[in-house]
């Protein structure tokens, strides 16, 4: 049956006031009716936007509550709140009983609704693999999990198979090993770590299903098919804040049941002719790595840990020699100083489709289909920049979270197929600060003399000629600082991670180098060691809040590599 062939009305009622409700096209409304038959307020509901229908009276929260009648049915949608603490207002559970004139006419109702929720949601998920990390954030992870989202999902008709997660990469490597058949997504309950464990897995799969290197710079990826959701129950939840505009159980977890689908662009991040890492927030070397590396030194401090290595790393006043290439995006489609946001429905993202994929057609799927894997993304003129940074960065999406609602990149769009590389040049130490602090108000970021940022397709750096050799004395050192620490918290957690299985060779090469670099951490001040040490010459990259054991790195942007349920950031006006 056409959704444009369902017309139903009548009359119905909510308490003791009638309605005129009727289900037409793309909406179901009700509008009150006054006892001299006239029109007052008027709600509607876009049918994309309902969760369920259900016969008789029923309650889902704070618990469920079901009264079985012949004449009332219960509608759950979407509601809209006034207000939150994100850039846009969070959604709730909307649900309103009604009463009919008889049980037929309710039964109509039911039908016709259920009817017109099937053809216009027709890629709502059924089945999902759930993720739970019990240890991310506050630890909250199964509590919000089975106190928000389970209900919910039940109620839409959404089975899951859930599995909490005892090591890291558990995620990862399920992804990649087991039988997938019948989901039609996975869902991480946690934090950034968690989405990109998820995020390694469901690229790597679809990559070796599809008989294509991931480790190979110059071919073009397969899009992901498989959808992404993410609930967030970590410590930032950039990427959720981010593709969504707010960190709130209930807002992503209707988000996954109406089926919403969001294109992400992805960089990926290769040492020399191997993949080491993909990326989807930040690449972020100089002050952001410093403060990662540093963090990590005091991990018994718990989140404040970031706060106070950012403390740390700020008094070091450290900059670095670096040589950046960059291959430049098409400025006539965007710039990352437009002054634009990447909102729900944006047209840049919508109209890369064509580009990116100059050879799909049309009329099939794009992520089940397989694309050519001729790639002409590295085709182009490369610019170069030399100096001493500050810190260089390389974000896929604006990175935006509460600390910082603008992000790194305010203009930055989710999936055409770009990043924005920021280059924050030697300064003094308050130039620096205002360059932070910028990131909390309204002010332009990189409106000062310092600063540069280009809107690129792929970026290599790597270090000036003379800096090789100390490069060469310093890696093992950072490797071992960065990981020590986590070794002795969770041994499982390097032998099993993305980090270890890229560099345990070149860790085996420098053992004898161990308890040298080991004494050289245990000895540096425990309450200002970034601050009076001597400083160094090379950082280390933080990538999405991992240390890479390497400095000189190639990325490449794989637009709409895959897909999450999201739809972007709401317009304000919209909500």
């Amino acid at each position: 049956m056409e959704i444009d062939s369902v017309r139903v009305e009548s009359s119905l009622w909510i308490g003791n006031k009638r309605y005129r409700a009727h289900l037409s096209g793309w909406y179901f409304s009700w509008t009150e009716i006054d006892k001299r038959n006239r029109e007052k307020k008027t709600i509607s509901v876009p049918v994309s936007e309902v969760i369920g229908v259900k016969e008789g009276r029923v309650e889902i929260q704070p618990q469920k509550k079901v009264e079985d009648t012949d004449i009332d049915f219960t509608l759950f949608y979407v509601k809209r709140s006034s207000k939150g603490n994100g850039i846009r207002a969070p959604w709730s559970l909307g649900r309103t009983q009604f009463c009919c004139p008889s049980r037929a006419v309710r039964d109509q109702w039911i039908t016709q609704l259920r009817t017109a929720l099937k053809t216009h949601s027709p890629s709502r998920p059924h089945r999902l693999l759930v993720f739970i990390n019990p240890f991310g954030g506050k630890k909250r992870g199964k509590q919000i999990f089975h106190s928000l989202v389970a209900p919910l999902f039940e109620l839409a008709g959404i089975s899951s198979h859930v599995v909490v997660t005892e090591r890291a990469n558990q995620a990862r490597d399920y992804i990649l090993k087991k039988d997938l058949t019948g989901f039609d997504g996975v869902i991480c309950v946690g934090g950034d770590g968690m989405f990109s464990e998820l995020l390694h897995g469901v690229i790597g799969r679809t990559q070796q299903e599809a008989g294509v290197s991931e480790h190979d710079l110059t071919v073009m990826l397969q899009p992901c098919d498989l959808h992404i959701g993410i609930i967030p129950a970590g410590s930032t939840d950039c990427v959720c804040f981010t593709t969504i505009g707010i960190n709130d159980p209930v807002t992503s977890t209707l988000h996954i049941i109406i089926g919403d689908s969001q294109p992400l662009d992805v960089c990926s991040v290769h040492y020399q002719s191997t993949l080491v890492r993909y990326s989807v927030s930040m690449v972020g070397y100089g002050f952001y790595g410093d403060v990662l590396a540093e963090s990590e030194r005091h991990r018994w401090m718990g989140p404040l840990r970031y706060d106070y290595s950012g403390c740390m790393v700020y008094l070091g006043n450290r900059s670095y020699p670096g040589l950046v290439q960059y291959l430049p995006a098409d400025s006539h489609i965007s710039s990352p100083r437009d002054n634009t946001r990447c909102l729900s429905g944006c047209r840049v993202c919508s109209e890369s489709k064509e580009r990116l994929f100059p050879h799909f057609d049309s009329s099939s799927s794009l992520y089940s289909t397989n694309v050519s894997q001729y790639s002409s993304e590295l085709e182009g003129e490369w610019m170069t920049v030399e100096g001493r940074f500050k810190c260089v960065s390389l974000t896929c999406m604006s990175s935006s979270c509460p600390r910082s609602p603008k992000g790194l990149s305010p203009s930055a769009h989710l999936a055409d197929g770009t990043a924005d590389l920021i280059l924050v040049r030697e300064t003094n130490p308050l130039g620096f600060l205002t360059y932070l602090h910028r990131h909390t108000n309204t002010q332009d970021q990189f409106d000062l003399p310092f600063v540069e940022v280009h809107r690129v397709r792929a970026v290599r750096f790597s270090l000036p000629p003379g800096e090789e050799e100390e490069e060469e004395e310093e890696e093992g050192d950072r490797e071992v600082q960065a990981s020590a620490e986590r070794v002795l918290d969770d041994p499982e957690k390097l032998c099993s991670s993305d980090i270890a299985g890229h560099s345990q060779q070149h860790l085996a090469g420098r053992t004898e180098r161990r308890n040298v670099t080991t004494s050289r951490v245990k000895h540096r001040g425990f309450v200002c060691g970034t601050c009076c040490t001597k400083p160094r010459s090379i950082s280390v990259w933080n990538c999405d809040g991992e240390i890479l054991p390497h400095t000189e790195i190639s990325c490449r942007i794989h637009g709409q590599l895959v897909r999450l349920f999201a739809r972007g950031i709401e317009d304000s006006t919209m909500a």
